[in-house]
C-alpha cells in the first residue's frame, strides 16, 4: 500500500535552494532513516510531509486512509495538566472510550454504561491503559499526577514519545510515524529499549536521528539530503557509505573530464566573434553548462592537521576521595582518579546518576562535600555544555569566531584562518556571513561546538555533544577528537561515537558507585551484561516458608540431580569447545575496530561483534544451565 507520494519538490529560503525537484515514495512497512548536514532542509521537509510548510514547487499526495504522526524537537503542552491528563489528550478513539469507560465507573445512567462498554469493546481498548503505563515506565516516568511544568526538558520529551508511542498503538488504522531525534534525552537503556520496540513493532517510520547503532537496527533505507538532491539507499549505514563513496569517485571523474572540455571550450569563447549564429548560440549554452560541472566544489575537507595544542604539564588532575550528594540521593562516595596526558575517558550511567555534577565539580562550578581536587597549572578547559550558544541576534557567524582569534594555530608553524577552520566543520562561505539567528538548530550546536574547539583547549569536556548533530559533523568531530593529544572527558549516549573515540569508561552505576573500566563503551555493556547474567543466575532463591501443621509422614523425595542426557552431554561438550574459540574471535574483531577509521569496515566488524557476542553469551547461559544438572 503507498502512504505517501512525492514529485519534484523544490524548497528554498530566500536565495538558499534546499532542495530542487526531488521525488520519492513511502509505501506501507518502510522504516526510512533521512541523513543530512543541518540546514539541508530534513526538517523542512518533514513539516511539508505533516502538511505544516509548503514547497515552492512539486506535489504531495498522502493516501487519505492514514494519518501522519510527528515526534518533533519542540513539544507543545500544558504546564498546568498532569502527565495523566497529558496523556489522555490523545485525539483518537479508542482512547475517548478509556476516558468515557471512568467516566462510567462512577455513573448511575444505565444506557450510559452500556455504551461505554461497547465502546471498549469495539474499539479494543482494554488493554490499552496498561500498555501506556508499561511504555512511560520503560521511559522511567512513573509518578503520573506530577505536573508537566514541574519536568525537566528530557522527561517532557520521554513523556511526549510515550504519548506517540500509544497513539501509534491506540490508531489501529494505518500510520506513519515521523520522528525528528527521538534518541536525544534517552539514556543508553532506553534507546535500547526503543530500539527494540521500533524494531518489533509493524509501522512505517521516517526517522531524522544522528545515533548510527540505532539507525542501522532499525531502519533498512536510507534518504540522503546533500547538494539539493535527494540520494536514496536500501541496506544499512555502511551501504549508504559505501554507495557515497562511488558516486562521489564517478563525480570527481565526471568533473575531470567536464573541465578538459571546459579549457578548449574556454579558447574557442575567447576567439569567436561577436556576431553569433544560431549554431554557436548553442555552443554558448553548453560551454556554461560545461563550466557549471567543471565549478563543481567536491572537496571534503579532511581533517589532517597537526594541531598546536597548549602544552601540558606533568601534573594533568587529580581526584582524591570526592563524596558528593543532594540531601538524600548519592553521588560520589570516596571517588578518586587520575586522569592521564591524551587519556580519552567516557562517563555513562543513568540520567540523575551525577554525570554532568562530576564534570561540574572538575571545573569549580559545583562544591564538594568532601575530599580534594589537584589540577595541573597548564590546564586550559574547553566545556561543551548542554546550555547552548550566547550570541548577539545580528552577529554574523564568522564574526563571531573571530573574536576569538584570527587564525587558530598548527604545529607546523602555520596557522588557519577562522573560514578555513569554519569550512573544517562544514560552513561554507555563505553561511559564514550569515546572522547567527538564521541557523537552524543544530547549526548552532555545531557553532558552539567549533567555538570550544577554536579556543584551542587541551582539556575538553564534552556532555552530551552529540545531541542534534548531524552525521557528516559527527564525522569531522570524530577526527578531530581522534587526533586531540590532549586529556578528553565525554558524557554521551551515543554509542557508536563512544566507541570510535573512547579508550576508558568511567560507569555510574547507582549509590555512588563509580566503576573503573579500561575498554570502549561496547566492551563495558558486554562485560556489565555477562556479570548481570552470573548473578542472576547465582542468586540464592528464596527458601519457601514453611507451614507448621500436623501431617503424615511422607518420605522424603530425593535431592540427587538427575544424569545428563546423552544429548545435553554432547551439547555441554560443544559450548566448552566452541566458547574458546568466540572469545577469541570476539578479541580479534575488537582489535580490528580499535585500530580501524574506515566506516564500512567499522559497521561491518561492528555487526561481527555483536553477532559474536550474543553467540558467546548465550552459550554462557546454557552452559550455566547444563552445569546446574
Amino acid at each position: 500500500m503507498n502512504y505517501v507520494s512525492a514529485e519534484n519538490l523544490t524548497k528554498s529560503y530566500g536565495i538558499k535552494v534546499l532542495f530542487k525537484d526531488i521525488s520519492f515514495h513511502i509505501n506501507e512497512g518502510d522504516k526510512i532513516a533521512i541523513v543530512a548536514k543541518n540546514g539541508s532542509g530534513k526538517s523542512t521537509l518533514l513539516k511539508i510531509l505533516m502538511g505544516k510548510e509548503i514547497a515552492d514547487s512539486g506535489t504531495v499526495v498522502i493516501n487519505k486512509d492514514i494519518q501522519v504522526v510527528l515526534f518533533d524537537q519542540e513539544i507543545d503542552y500544558n504546564p498546568e495538566l498532569t502527565i495523566d491528563e497529558f496523556m489522555m489528550t490523545l485525539d483518537s478513539e479508542p482512547i475517548l472510550a478509556l476516558k468515557n469507560y471512568h467516566k462510567s465507573l462512577h455513573s448511575t445512567d444505565d444506557a450510559f454504561i452500556e455504551k461505554a462498554l461497547n465502546d471498549m469493546e469495539a474499539h479494543k481498548a482494554w488493554d490499552l491503559e496498561n500498555e501506556m503505563k508499561q511504555i512511560l515506565s520503560q521511559l522511567k516516568i512513573t509518578d503520573l499526577d506530577a505536573k508537566m511544568g514541574t519536568l525537566s526538558g528530557g522527561q517532557v520529551k520521554r513523556v511526549a514519545l510515550a504519548k506517540l508511542l500509544t497513539e501509534t498503538r491506540a490508531e489501529h488504522k494505518h500510520t506513519l510515524l515521523i520522528m525528528d531525534e527521538p534518541t536525544n534525552h534517552l539514556d543508553v537503556e532506553m534507546v535500547e529499549w526503543l530500539e527494540n520496540y521500533l524494531t518489533k513493532a509493524k509501522i512505517t517510520l521516517l526517522l531524522v536521528t544522528h545515533d548510527r547503532y540505532f539507525l542501522d537496527s532499525v531502519c533498512d533505507i536510507i534518504w540522503e539530503m546533500e547538494d539539493q538532491n535527494l540520494y536514496l539507499h536500501n541496506g544499512s549505514y555502511a551501504t549508504y557509505l559505501e554507495n557515497k563513496m562511488i558516486r562521489e569517485d564517478n563525480m570527481s571523474a565526471t568533473i575531470d573530464k567536464a573541465n578538459n572540455l571546459y579549457r578548449k571550450e574556454l579558447e574557442w569563447m575567447r576567439r569567436q566573434p561577436k556576431a553569433r549564429t544560431t549554431k554557436s548560440k548553442s555552443r554558448i549554452d553548453a560551454f556554461y553548462e560545461t563550466e557549471k560541472v567543471a565549478k563543481t566544489d567536491t572537496s571534503k575537507q579532511a581533517l589532517e592537521l597537526d594541531f598546536e595544542m597548549k602544552r601540558l604539564g606533568n601534573k594533568i588532575l587529580e581526584l582524591k576521595n570526592i563524596d558528593k550528594s543532594f540531601g538524600d540521593k548519592l553521588l560520589l562516595k570516596d571517588f578518586s582518579y587520575q586522569f592521564q596526558r591524551g587519556e580519552k575517558v567516557g562517563i555513562v550511567g543513568k540520567n540523575g546518576a551525577g554525570k554532568s555534577t562530576l564534570l561540574n565539580i572538575i571545573q569549580g562550578y559545583e562544591k564538594f562535600d568532601k575530599g580534594d581536587i589537584e589540577t595541573g597549572e597548564t590546564i586550559s578547559f574547553g566545556y561543551f555544555s548542554q546550555k547552548g550558544l550566547k550570541y548577539k541576534e545580528d552577529e554574523r557567524v564568522i564574526d563571531f569566531i573571530k573574536e576569538i582569534a584570527e587564525f587558530y594555530p598548527l604545529a607546523n608553524g602555520k596557522s588557519l584562518s577562522a573560514s578555513q577552520f569554519l569550512r573544517l566543520f562544514l560552513f561554507d562561505d555563505q553561511t559564514q556571513y550569515s546572522p547567527i539567528s538564521k541557523l537552524s538548530g543544530g547549526e548552532k550546536r555545531r557553532l558552539h561546538l567549533m567555538y570550544i574547539l577554536y579556543q584551542n583547549p587541551n582539556f575538553l569536556i564534552f556532555d552530551e555533544p552529540t545531541n542534534d548533530l548531524d552525521l557528516p559533523t559527527l564525522t569531522v568531530l570524530e577526527n578531530f577528537l581522534q587526533q586531540f593529544q590532549g586529556s578528553l572527558i565525554i558524557v554521551s549516549h551515543d554509542r557508536y561515537f563512544m566507541d570510535r573515540i573512547v579508550d576508558h569508561i568511567l560507569a555510574f552505576e547507582g549509590n555512588g558507585k563509580i566503576r573503573d573500566f579500561t575498554g570502549n563503551f561496547s566492551e563495558y555493556r558486554e562485560a556489565k551484561s555477562r556479570e548481570d547474567a552470573m548473578e542472576k543466575n547465582t542468586a540464592p532463591k528464596p527458601e519457601p516458608v514453611k507451614e507448621i501443621i500436623a501431617t503424615p509422614e511422607v518420605p522424603p523425595v530425593s535431592s540427587k540431580k538427575r544424569k545428563m542426557t546423552f544429548k545435553e552431554q554432547r551439547e555441554l561438550e560443544t559450548i566448552e569447545k566452541e566458547m574458546p574459540e568466540l572469545e577469541q574471535q570476539r578479541s580479534k574483531i575488537m582489535g580490528q575496530l580499535n585500530n580501524e577509521t574506515d566506516y564500512e569496515k567499522v559497521a561491518k566488524l561492528s555487526a561481527e561483534l555483536e553477532t559474536v557476542s550474543e553467540k558467546l553469551e548465550e552459550y554462557e547461559m546454557r552452559w550455566l544451565e547444563l552445569q546446574e544438572i
